[in-house]
């Protein structure tokens, strides 16, 4: 995931463009959950299959723009980014790959309302009466989602629901810092996101091997086509991100962005990776429109939501 700030408005064709190049980066987060399971049955664990990906993007970046290392020295406080975006790509990655799509993605767009208190700690934004009846609405809408019929409380129920809201709240820290850090060279920033994604995430794989939780890497010769697609795909996405979002209003850009609920709803259903009942329905109308909300609010009081990796 990588944010961009808004540099102009656009209108009429342009606009158009832009707000399908955003949809076509939604579509490619919103399907990525199956080719990670795909990773994962040819014997790839998904904190390997995120590790490699981001390692060679990041290679990639620094093949075309060499002297982006030279700015992420020289601010290392673009450290903390890096943190920020691998433990939101470790957490979303690992979630969606073993748990039901819908709820992870919908617990995961928290995201917003996260951003309300991160904003408030980091960037010293306080939150107006609107934001907090924005949050919650939110969290009413994660209780309605998060309480079962055979659990007593409304908590998480397993290691996918906890990654979930993990990446989520990593999410709104990665977005706050991209504000806070926007005086940095901008190259340097996504090599930060990058390189700190592969990081992460060969760090997370490697601790997990240690306690017997993740595999050794491993990967049968078929799914070598997937990942590079999948690499691929996420370069493709991100361009297309970097497009639309630096075309359109932050708030534009953030309810476009919320098509990627409905693709992994849509892929899952497909596929029969999640659970439809009215519970789910109820509270992810609620999450739902506590973002739509979010990216409504007036550009005095709107706290930014910034745009996924890569």
């Amino acid at each position: 995931m990588a944010g961009a700030s808004v540099t102009r408005t656009a209108t009429g064709q342009t606009a158009a463009l832009a707000v399908g190049a955003l949809v076509l980066n939604a579509l490619v987060w919103g399907v990525s959950w199956w080719p990670f399971r795909q990773l994962q049955a040819y014997g790839l664990h998904p904190l390997w299959a995120t590790a490699l990906m981001y390692l060679m993007i990041a290679a990639s970046l620094l093949t075309v723009r060499f002297k982006a290392w030279r700015g992420f020295v020289a601010c290392p406080q673009l450290w903390f980014l890096a943190v920020g975006a691998g433990l939101t790509n470790v957490s979303f990655n690992w979630a969606v790959t073993v748990g039901d799509v819908v709820r992870v993605v919908l617990l995961f767009y928290l995201m917003p309302a996260w951003s309300v208190l991160v904003a408030w700690l980091l960037l010293g934004e306080k939150p107006t009466p609107a934001s907090l009846a924005r949050l919650g609405l939110a969290m009413a809408g994660v209780l309605i989602v998060l309480k079962t019929p055979d659990a007593s409380w409304p908590v998480p129920q397993g290691a996918a629901d906890w990654l979930a809201i993990a990446g989520g709240f990593s999410f709104a820290v990665t977005n706050a810092l991209l504000r806070k850090y926007g005086h940095t060279p901008g190259a340097s920033r996504m090599l930060a996101m990058f390189g700190g994604s592969g990081l992460m995430a060969t760090a997370a794989a490697l601790a997990g091997m240690s306690w017997q939780l993740v595999p050794g890497p491993a990967l049968q010769t078929a799914g070598i086509p997937v990942l590079l697609g999948l690499s691929l795909a996420f370069m493709v996405g991100n361009t297309a991100l970097q497009y639309g979002a630096a075309r359109l209003a932050a708030g534009t850009t953030a309810v476009v962005m919320l098509t990627e609920i409905l693709f992994a709803s849509l892929s899952a259903a497909m596929m029969d990776a999640a659970q439809f009942t009215p519970r789910i329905l109820l509270g992810g109308s609620l999450i739902v429109l506590a973002s739509v909300l979010a990216a409504l609010a007036p550009a005095a009081e709107e706290v930014q939501t910034g745009a996924k990796l890569p």
